[in-house]
């Protein structure tokens, strides 16, 4: 059987192409923004260009995903993944950028422009990575590249991958978000809570008629505190993704407009990170009890309400996909994998919990220069980062053919 060669990115062309990216103003800003439909374009268009027949799923109106599918032509073999998003968060207050966001400005090494580093440029390398692949020969199994729509928001793009079983048979999926070149195998989960407190509404002259929520709103905000340090006392920091914590973001009852009125109901919401080890189920229920507790004799009734559920990522090193990919980034840079934690989730988050798919994150960019103003990516980091990606699908791909040769 021929075999593949070393793969060669087209630098100068991947490097024109996270520029065509950026310059789309794709950003995630519902009933207000463009949506992905004109980047999902240019990563069709250029699909089509490898030789691909990429397929093309409305998520929402103006928001698709584009998943191809690439026969290596060299017989079965595991299915590896690639994954990226088409959305951006919004430019934010222009008067803080140096550079127009929207500009793909080239400066000192780096491309500056929202997205850049999340995550348009991981779009470009993991594309012109698989195009190395297959130009360089035929290989066992398949590569699918998606670019999915609505990371930045509810994940609507790998909610629809999955149930609609667009990445079945997938045996690992590398998500190319901005990592600072960290294998991150492990990422925290998240919960997203809303708490309400009903009460009775009167006038604010006459208390006595009515059941104020806010003191027990008080109540609960402040017991958080003390939950979130029991919690961190049961489930020590870990090594890669640090502490747990409930954070209260938002805080509502009543109107300005009626200062004399004690409002029937009051709400908070709840930002819940998690890491492996801790129980989801638990924490709302605990959370529950909270609540349950600050109305206490008061006649007020509290819920809990889960917005979105999702659980911690732990891929083990040893998984083909993670090895792979370390094992391609110390061929091509030289130097040991640095294994490290997504302090957020991904659209890898949801492949996991929803597809039972093995996720791993790495990808051209800073970890903490996401949703920042000059917002920037080393051009030299989408390189390296292309060139693991190539390498990383050759090993991972080359399994079933290495364990032949060696039977």
């Amino acid at each position: 059987m021929e075999t593949a060669s070393e793969p060669d990115i087209d630098v100068p062309a991947m490097i024109s192409f996270v520029r065509d990216l950026v310059r789309v103003r794709s950003v995630h800003d519902p009933g207000a923004g463009p949506g992905e439909s004109a980047v999902a374009a240019l990563v069709v268009a250029r699909m089509r260009e490898f030789g691909w027949e990429p397929e093309v799923s409305e998520v929402a109106p103006g928001r698709p995903n584009v998943i191809a599918t690439i026969d290596g032509g060299g017989g079965p073999g595991p299915v590896l993944a690639f994954e990226g998003h088409t959305d951006v968060v919004t430019e934010g207050d222009r008067s803080e950028w140096t550079v127009d966001p929207f500009g793909a400005e080239v400066r000192d090494g780096r491309i500056y422009g929202r997205g850049s580093a999340d995550m348009k440029a991981g779009l470009a390398a993991m594309m012109y990575a698989a195009a190395a692949v297959q130009a360089a020969g035929p290989f066992p199994g398949t590569i699918k590249v998606c670019a999915l729509a609505d990371e930045e928001g509810m994940m609507l793009g790998a909610k629809h991958a999955c149930a609609t079983g667009a990445l079945a048979g997938v045996d690992g999926v590398i998500v190319c978000e901005p990592e600072a070149g960290e294998v991150c195998a492990v990422a925290k989960g998240a919960l997203r809570l809303r708490v309400d407190v009903t009460g009775k509404m009167a006038h604010g002259a006459m208390p006595q008629h009515g059941r104020n929520p806010l003191p027990a709103l008080g109540l609960l905000l402040s017991g958080l505190g003390d939950l979130q340090a029991d919690l961190q006392r049961r489930h020590a920091a870990h090594e890669h993704l640090g502490p747990l914590y409930l954070t209260p973001t938002v805080a509502a009852a009543g109107t300005p407009a009626q200062q004399n009125v004690i409002p029937r109901t009051a709400s908070a919401y709840v930002d819940v990170r998690t890491i492996p080890g801790a129980d989801h189920a638990d924490i709302v229920a605990r959370v529950a009890d909270l609540a349950t507790r600050a109305c206490a004799g008061s006649g007020l009734r509290s819920s809990v309400t889960v917005i979105d559920d999702r659980p911690p990522v732990d891929t083990p090193a040893t998984h083909p996909v993670v090895a792979c990919l370390a094992a391609a980034h110390e061929e091509v840079t030289g130097s040991p994998a640095r294994y490290g934690g997504v302090p957020g989730t991904t659209d890898g988050t949801i492949l996991t919990r929803d597809a039972g798919l093995a996720t791993v994150v790495y990808g051209p960019g800073g970890k903490w220069i996401a949703h920042q103003a000059d917002e920037f990516v080393e051009i030299s980091d989408v390189v390296t980062c292309a060139r693991v990606y190539a390498r990383a699908a050759v090993r991972f791909t080359g399994r079933a053919q290495a364990a032949r040769s060696a039977a």
